[in-house]
C-alpha cells in the first residue's frame, strides 16, 4: 500500500495521505512521494487541479518522530541540512507548481501536516480540524517548513506569533474566522465541497488559471501597486492571445460550460 495514493480523475488529481494508523504523519517515504509528485506538477499540462487529503481521521499530524528517533548513527550538520531541505522543498514545490491545491483539513494538521495546509491555496475545514506548529513543542523553532512564511502573510504578525511562540492549537471556528480556511464542513462533505471549488476551477482556461496562482504568488511579495499591476497587464494579454479566450466568452454567452483545447507546452 503507497503512502501517497494518486488517482487523476480527467484533470483533477486527488492525492490522499495514505498512512492512517499514524495519523497520516510523514514517514521519510511519504516525504520523498510527496516531494517528487509536486515537484513532477511543474511540467504536467495534463493536471489542472489537486485535492489534497488524509485518509482516515486525520489530516497529517506532522513527522513521524517513532520513525525518526530510530538510531541514525552520527549525522554531520551538512547531512542534516540536506536532510531538511528534503522536507521543505514540498512546500517550495506546492507554491511554485501552477496547480491550485485544495486542502481538505480533517481533523490533526500538526507540524508539517500545518506546513501542507498552509502551503495549499484553499483549505476545507471540519468540526474536528485541529492546526498548530507543534515543532516549537518538541525543542525545535516554530519556523520550520515554510510556516514563518505562510502564516504571518495569513493572519498577521501578532496572531501568528500568538499561535507559533505557543504551539497552541487553532481549532476550526478560530481558523474559520481568521481567514484560514475557506469553510466548516462534516467529514463526509469534505470530498464534495473540494469537487465543487474544483468545478468552478475548470471553467478559467488552463492558461488563465495558472496564471492566476502565479499572479497571486507574485503578488504577496511585489514591491508595490504598480509591480503588482504590471504583472497583471502581462498576464492578461498572454491570457487572451492564448487561443482557449474564445471558447471562454463564447462558453460564457452561451451558459454552457467550456471546452477548452488540450494543448500541451
Amino acid at each position: 500500500m503507497a503512502d501517497l495514493e494518486l488517482r487523476q480523475d480527467g484533470e483533477v488529481v486527488w492525492a490522499t495521505l495514505n498512512r492512517p494508523e499514524r495519523l497520516n504523519a510523514l514517514s521519510r517515504n511519504l516525504v520523498e512521494d510527496l516531494r517528487a509528485f509536486f515537484v513532477d506538477l511543474y511540467w504536467r499540462r495534463d493536471v489542472r487541479v489537486v485535492v489534497l487529503q488524509g485518509a482516515g481521521d486525520a489530516f497529517c499530524a506532522g513527522l513521524d518522530l517513532k520513525e525518526r528517533a530510530e538510531p541514525q548513527g552520527d549525522r554531520s550538520i551538512g547531512a542534516g541540512l540536506t536532510a531538511q531541505r528534503r522536507i521543505s522543498e514540498i512546500v517550495i514545490a506546492m507554491r511554485r507548481c501552477p496547480q491550485p491545491i485544495v486542502a481538505c483539513v480533517n481533523g490533526a494538521a500538526a507540524g508539517g501536516g500545518f506546513a501542507l495546509a498552509l502551503a495549499s491555496d484553499i483549505r476545507i475545514a471540519t468540526p474536528t480540524t485541529r492546526m498548530n506548529a507543534a515543532f516549537i513543542r518538541i525543542g525545535l523553532s516554530a519556523c520550520d517548513i515554510g510556516v514563518s512564511y505562510f502564516l504571518p502573510r495569513m493572519v498577521g504578525s501578532s496572531v501568528a506569533a500568538e499561535y507559533m511562540l505557543t504551539g497552541r492549537f487553532i481549532t476550526a471556528e478560530r481558523a474559520h474566522e481568521l481567514g484560514l480556511v475557506s469553510q466548516i464542513v462534516p467529514a463526509q462533505e469534505l470530498a464534495g465541497t473540494a469537487q465543487g471549488f474544483v468545478d468552478d476551477m475548470l471553467h478559467a482556461t488552463p492558461l488563465g488559471l495558472r496564471l492566476t496562482k502565479e499572479a497571486l504568488n507574485h503578488a504577496i511579495d511585489a514591491g508595490g501597486l504598480e509591480a503588482a499591476i504590471a504583472m497583471e497587464d502581462r498576464n492578461q494579454i498572454l491570457a487572451s492571445a492564448d487561443g482557449d479566450f474564445g471558447e471562454g466568452v463564447k462558453a460564457f454567452l452561451e451558459k454552457r460550460r467550456p471546452v477548452y483545447s488540450r494543448r500541451e507546452g
